[in-house]
């Protein structure tokens, strides 16, 4: 599949821009037709909501050039570790925001040019496919959403927007080494062709890594975290009559190893997508798309050192599109009108093996369907100072299909368990307001609910981080949002921009990992999660100099109770108080560029019972790139320069730590 979507992505890419080229020679006088190779502008009351744009610069500029720490520049953000996608298991890669945490499964709706990241089977976010260089903005919308794909939009949408070539510049490539040896190379190239462009990308990390064990703990079955990586993209924009044409296709692998020798995992993908957007008086956004995924993971006793769990094969693939229409009902007013589709099948095949023999014990089957079909709507209306905003959403969704199997060494049944099918409709809304005060000062106010729907991890995949085994739970319900926000904005200047929001957002039956024994969990739903908080952001630039800061303060506690005992009061598991992040920036005309980044994390909780601590960290990462020659430059990069000690996992006293002090050095061409 990889080789067949390599192939024809690249058939693609050189018949049709010749084609369009064709047709562009034989209409020369014709006008010049603009392409944006984006999706619809927003929408004018899109501001009413907690937004956050990181623009190109910060982008391309961080200490570690990985997506999951550039989005760590807005303050909230978090995956369920503190682990980056070098040192982590991909299925704990969810992207939530607001200190929703608490489960591996992203709350937050993660889109590359409009189409769903997450994995059909686990929800994750393979961070690792999408090379931050190949971006050209994200923007960060916090609080629960409606519009497209809104029932995945349960903390906020995360929107990664791809670079044209006018951004990108025709040829692009950086390669680094640090100090351990590890590698990091990428490039692309993106030549106008025909009546719009073409982006062919690849990126190649990999590495030794290093000890995530504590120097104490370590046996000699223990291993660095070694990490090998890669990726390749390519995507056309081209018009075609009246439409704007977008395909891409994406292919990626990523194989790590964890703790122990022989402890190894490895995600894998393709992707399709195809996107017609129409800017005319009736302005329309389609989007259909394609999804082939896999992991794998060897789980090694803690205390013999052998495999006691290999989860061998879990095939997944997703399919789903949506469609939005934007009639010309006049200049005060932006209706949207629309519908979509997400499909996630996945299946789970694993086997057990004895820690004290190496026989195996068992063989395990899982797996099952879940669909949503959306329809929305939404509307703003400009009334002078005020744009008053309003959406609704009606989703059918079904989970269906649901198995779990077992078998022992001689093939006869253990388990043979399969789960009714159900459906049902959900309703969600969302409205806003904006106030123009005066030319400096904007407030707003927005109330809003989502949905999220158990993935198919959650409900019927067991998992073992050794010795804890968290059960999986065919009976979850999705998880509901109800929420409220207000703010206000000071644009001082053109380059000065202050904002500060207030929130309240409670997630009722959210799901969870609850403690049953010491050694032994089960996904539930927790009565509610309630998070109030407050976010601050701050945007500074004077001539070359430059100031990014955004801070969350959140109070977020568990309400109600989980089956082995009273939770309420708790704080969710691996939730922090307070996040901060602080970047000061000098960009020159001829390409110089410093910046360092602060950040501090408060401590947080690994579990449920709040009696494993994961203290407060705080780093500082450098960024520099000095011009050589023409459009080459050297760069140094620094990765928690003060070594911090950064703890990622916490279960009992048996740590592991997230990444020391790493200097890299390299080559840049083009940015």
């Amino acid at each position: 599949m990889k080789n067949l979507l390599l192939a024809s992505t690249a058939a693609f890419l050189i018949a049709v821009p010749a084609t369009a080229q064709d047709g562009n020679d034989a209409g020369e006088n014709e006008d010049v037709i603009v392409v944006l190779g984006e999706g619809l502008p927003d929408t004018p009351a899109t501001p009413a909501y907690s937004t956050l744009e990181i623009e190109r610069e910060q982008i391309v500029s961080s200490g570690s050039s990985r997506l999951e720490d550039v989005l760590q520049n807005a303050a909230g953000f978090q995956q369920f570790r503190r682990s980056d996608s070098r040192y982590a298991n991909p299925s704990a890669q969810g992207a939530t925001l607001r200190a929703l945490g608490g489960n591996a499964s992203s709350r937050a709706l993660v889109l590359l040019d409009g189409v769903p990241m997450t994995d059909p089977f686990f929800g994750y976010v393979p961070f690792s496919a999408v090379a931050p260089e190949r971006l050209g903005s994200i923007d960060v919308t916090r609080g629960g959403g409606s519009g497209p794909f809104g029932s995945g939009a349960l903390a906020g949408t995360i929107e990664l927007n791809s670079a044209d070539p006018s951004t990108l510049g025709l040829v692009t490539g950086q390669i680094f080494a640090n100090h351990r040896d590890d590698t990091q190379m990428s490039a692309s190239i993106a030549p106008e062709v025909g009546n719009g462009f073409a982006v062919i990308s690849g990126s190649w990390d990999r590495g030794d890594g290093f000890f995530t064990t504590p120097e104490a703990d370590r046996v000699m079955a223990t291993s660095r975290a070694e990490y090998d990586s890669w990726s390749v993209s390519g995507r056309l924009v081209q018009q075609v009559g009246n439409l704007e044409l977008q395909m891409r296709g994406m292919a990626f692998e990523d194989n790590r190893t964890l703790r122990f020798e022989g402890a190894d995992n490895s995600i894998r993908g393709e992707d399709l997508s195809l996107r017609l957007v129409s800017r005319g008086p009736w302005q329309v956004d389609a989007v259909a798309y394609a999804q082939w995924r896999n992991f794998t993971n060897v789980v090694i006793s803690s205390t013999r050192f052998v495999p006691v769990l290999d989860q061998r094969d879990t095939p997944a693939e997703g399919q789903g599109g949506k469609i939005e229409v934007r009639p010309p009902v006049g200049e005060n007013m932006t209706l949207r009108l629309g519908a979509d589709y997400r499909r996630g099948e996945g299946d789970l095949f694993e086997d057990s093996y004895s820690a004290f023999t190496q026989a195996l014990r068992e063989n395990r089957y899982a797996g099952g369907v879940n669909t949503n079909l959306g329809f929305f709507a939404e509307n703003d209306i400009e009334l002078g100072p005020v744009t008053l905003t309003g959406g609704v959403r009606a989703d059918r969704y079904s989970i269906d299909n649901g198995y779990y199997r077992s078998r022992d060494a001689n093939g006869a049944a253990i388990r043979n368990d399969t789960y009714a099918d159900r459906s049902d409709w959900e309703v969600t809304w969302r409205a806003g307001a904006l106030v123009q005060a005066n030319e400096a000062v904007t407030l707003r106010a927005a109330a809003y609910t989502g949905i999220r729907l158990p993935t198919l991890n959650e409900l019927y995949r067991p998992f073992v981080v050794f010795p804890v085994t968290t059960l999986a739970n065919e009976n979850l319900v999705p998880e509901r949002l109800r929420g409220f926000e207000a703010g206000i904005d000071f644009n001082v200047e053109e380059d000065t921009q202050f904002s500060v929001n207030v929130f309240d957002n409670k997630v009722k039956d959210a799901i969870a990992n609850v403690t049953l024994e010491p050694n032994l969990r089960q996904r539930q739903n927790l009565d509610a999660i309630d998070a109030f908080g407050v976010e601050a952001s701050v945007n500074i630039q004077r001539g070359p100099f430059g100031l990014v800061s955004s801070i969350a303060l959140t109070d977020a506690k568990i309400q109600g109770s989980g089956s082995a005992g009273i939770l309420d009061g708790n704080k969710p598991p691996q939730t922090p108080t307070f996040m901060a992040s602080t970047t000061a920036s000098y960009r020159a005309a001829n390409g110089m560029n410093f910046s360092a980044t602060l950040r501090h994390v408060s401590k947080q909780f690994e579990g449920d019972q709040e009696n494993d601590v994961l203290p407060a960290a705080t780093t500082v990462d450098l960024f520099a790139q000095v011009p050589i020659v023409d459009k080459l430059s050297a760069v140094m990069r620094v990765e928690n320069l003060f070594d911090e000690l950064i703890v990622t996992r916490n279960q009992g006293g048996s740590m592991d730590y997230g990444i020391p002090q790493t200097i890299w050095l390299g080559l840049r061409y083009g940015f």
